[in-house]
């Protein structure tokens, strides 16, 4: 497995909501321009404007802004941060989150969207697995 779905899979998903899985699959299938590559937040973290209103994130804080009502510049660096810390620790490795972000910020942006939209998918398919009616209950109805 490659190291980002490795991070993506093992110590991101678990960090992340339902309702921020969910927004996320919606984004990248659309497209979202609100999901930015390259930076944590637009506005960009910097102390004189850490209580403005957020107008495009990473992935990472796309998951905190639309899933956990975060708002803020600063609000959503706190987020980005924590989850990586978190990261780190869960995986035993010291900027183990970097294999994720490195790949999210220098893949090609149709490439990354393809590819971490089929993850996403996944993660919530694993948060609820769909159940199937069994051969007995077809051929019953």
């Amino acid at each position: 497995m490659k190291s980002w779905r490795k991070v993506w899979r093992e110590g991101l998903v678990p960090q992340l909501s339902t309702a921020g899985l969910r927004a996320l699959a919606d984004a990248l299938a659309k497209d979202d321009p609100r999901i930015i590559q390259g930076a944590t937040t637009s506005p960009p973290p910097i102390s004189s404007v850490m209580d403005w209103p957020v107008e495009g994130t990473c992935v990472i804080g796309f998951c905190g802004w639309q899933g956990e009502g975060l708002e803020t510049v600063g609000e959503l660096e706190e987020f980005f941060a924590r989850v990586c810390r978190d990261v780190d620790q869960w995986l035993g490795e010291p900027a183990a989150c970097r294999y994720f972000l490195n790949w999210f910020d220098e893949t090609p942006r149709d490439e990354m969207r393809r590819c971490l939209l089929e993850e996403v998918r996944l993660a919530l398919s694993e948060r609820f697995p769909v159940d199937l009616p069994s051969p007995q209950r077809i051929r019953a109805a």
